[in-house]
């Protein structure tokens, strides 16, 4: 920028500061702040609710126009979310600190979602299962598998994370769950996996692997009760489809 440029801008902010004028967007997160506290975010589009939360990362600048180009560019609000950090940085007007921000939003929802998930019947409500895989798996680049151990109550012991693949391909050992179920004294147990750039539905490995991790499961007496497999917001549950 010329020095010129540089001179002129900083003599408007000083002339604004002197004057006591308040930047225009001060007003407008007044406004969406006073809107938060009477009524929630209901009904908010997604570009306004990310332009609230950046406001508390980006005190100084207005964020309204930063937060419609992340929506243009990641296409939802969980999008941006789910982006990675470098990728997040080259939008104009988020820096290191502010994506940062971005993932710590995703990270403590998530966090939020799985500190309920204990006690809950996962059986019985099987969106809470859901619900918590989503939070694990969603946005992750490889295909991960994670197994939930659950007690008589059908209530989570523990979640386990057994393997991390490629962007296609995740190897699952029923040996493993087996003496991870037996580990956690599991009297149930949920397998699932993400598809990260494929199908939602199950591949003919998936339903193999299903299969052997059954058997293993059930000569410990154990009942392997559900299968879902996570592809960006929807799932697969071969229970509800009648596979297992």
């Amino acid at each position: 920028m010329k020095l010129k440029s540089l001179i002129s801008n900083f003599d408007s902010r000083n002339l604004q500061m002197n004057k006591g004028i308040t930047p225009h967007f001060l007003g407008h997160r007044k406004r969406l702040k006073e809107k938060y506290i009477s009524a929630g975010i209901t009904g908010w589009p997604d570009y306004e609710l990310l332009e609230f939360a950046l406001g508390y990362a980006i005190p100084r600048k207005d964020t309204k126009s930063t937060a419609k180009e992340l929506i243009s560019r990641f296409k939802s609000f969980s999008g941006v979310l789910d982006a990675d950090v470098k990728e997040l940085e080259t939008v104009k007007g988020i820096s290191g600190h502010s994506a940062l921000f971005l993932k710590l939003l995703k990270d403590v929802a998530g966090h939020y979602v799985r500190s309920g998930v204990p006690g809950k019947d996962l059986v019985s409500s099987p969106e809470h299962a859901v619900e918590y895989l989503k939070s694990v798996l969603k946005g992750s680049g490889d295909e991960e598998f994670i197994a939930l151990f659950l007690d008589s109550a059908n209530g989570l012991i523990v979640s386990e994370k057994l393997h991390t693949g490629t962007v296609n391909k995740a190897a699952v050992y029923p040996r493993k769950v087996a003496e991870r179920a037996l580990y956690h004294k599991a009297v149930g147990v949920i397998i699932s996996h993400n598809h990260p750039g494929g199908s939602l539905r199950p591949s003919e490995d998936d339903k193999l692997s299903t299969q052997k991790i059954k058997e293993a499961l059930t000569a410990i007496e154990t009942e392997l009760l559900d299968h879902i497999i996570i592809c960006g917001s929807d799932y697969y549950s071969f229970k509800e489809h009648g596979s297992i």
